[in-house]
């Protein structure tokens, strides 16, 4: 059995990520641009209910701004409420929004076959390459990064 290299897992994931932005619906005013940052911050924030941004920055690697545009995209399709810090009045907290917005329906609805589809061969084998991804998505959760060490 071949072993994938450091340089095509990269590779590999590089067209992973952009089969599923082209994959997520356009948001409402079609502004695109910046999804893999507003999905980071929002697994983030879903994962550490009561977060701010600078924690949020630092547990992901994202430049703060970059954070503060995503939570601002998030707060406006309804996925994250934000709540004052009673420690620092000036901060907000960052809370999953136990509703489920329309815009996260739309998104979860999602489907990647036919971006999948248009990325591979006539002849691929979809069924195995679909199979191959929901197997990789159920080991390699965005948890599993946080045991990575360098």
């Amino acid at each position: 059995m071949a072993v994938v290299t450091p340089v095509e897992l990269i590779l590999l994931s590089r067209a992973l990520l952009k089969i599923g932005e082209q994959s997520l619906p356009s948001p409402e005013g079609g502004r695109t641009g910046g999804e893999r940052a507003v999905v980071v911050v929002m697994s983030d924030i879903y994962s550490h209910d009561g977060t701010t941004v600078t924690e949020v920055a630092r547990r992901t690697g994202l430049p703060q701004s970059a954070v503060s545009v995503a939570v601002a995209r998030l707060r406006t399709a309804g996925s994250v409420l934000t709540t004052p810090d009673p420690a620092d009045r000036r901060r907000q907290l960052l809370h999953r929004n136990p509703a489920l917005s329309a815009r996260r329906r739309e998104v979860a609805a999602a489907d990647i076959r036919p971006a999948l589809a248009a990325a591979l061969p006539p002849d691929a084998p979809m069924p195995e390459i679909l199979a191959a991804l929901e197997t990789l998505n159920r080991h390699l959760t965005p948890a599993a990064i946080t045991h990575l060490t360098r």
